[in-house]
């Protein structure tokens, strides 16, 4: 479990960063779904920066589990977009678009903070560093094109028809995937998470 050899620094930077990044990650899609005519998200109570309106219980597990997760999807119809059924890919881009936009502002913080003294103290310094990490880790992972995943909805308005239909019937084995991913990404070779990891770990801490 990755909270169970973790700091308290790094279990408070991953909750903020769950709280935070999901937050921010469903909002951006609900927001943009309603301004671009799909209005179902804001009567869904969607377009909204509370926490409980986007927390999902499977997807919060895995984050805490594996380092990963997701928010709960918001519904959106991709018809009823102005764009069209592009405007889809439009919309599920914005999620990890706000996810990298919030490990920029942290970063902005953590050198900030930096530069006046203000991270001598380990815990504040990997805070901030764990929040940078963890949305730019939750940016990459949901665009990897596996539903409920945002690549998943980005690729399927690309398609041509027929390939849509196609990929749209295996759409329901989205979670085993993820699944078959954690178990062979955790092995003694480590896997696509692990790489996964590693450049986000790498991009992070260019970042700060």
């Amino acid at each position: 479990m990755l909270l169970s050899n973790a700091s308290l620094p790094v279990i408070t930077g991953i909750l903020v960063a769950l709280v935070v990044g999901i937050t921010f990650h469903e909002f951006s899609h609900a927001a943009l779904a309603d301004a671009l005519g799909d209005h179902r998200p804001r009567a869904l109570g969607r377009v909204s920066l509370n926490p409980l309106r986007h927390l999902e219980p499977v997807g919060a597990l895995f984050f805490l589990i594996a380092g990963f997760g997701w928010g709960k999807p918001v519904p959106v119809n991709g018809y009823a977009l102005r764009p069209g059924p592009i405007g889809m890919t439009i919309v599920a881009g914005a999620g990890p678009i706000a996810n990298f936009a919030m490990a920029a502002v942290f970063a902005v913080v953590f050198r900030g903070f930096d530069a006046v003294g203000l991270l001598e103290q380990d815990f504040v310094r990997l805070v901030l560093a764990s929040i940078v990490y963890f949305n730019v880790l939750l940016g990459f992972f949901n665009l990897l094109p596996i539903p409920p995943l945002d690549g998943y909805n980005v690729m399927l308005p690309l398609l041509p028809p027929r390939q849509q239909f196609v990929v749209q019937r295996y759409a329901q084995f989205g979670y085993l995937v993820l699944l078959a991913l954690v178990v062979f990404s955790y092995g003694p070779t480590g896997g696509p998470l692990q790489w996964l990891f590693g450049v986000a770990s790498s991009i992070a801490g260019a970042m700060i």
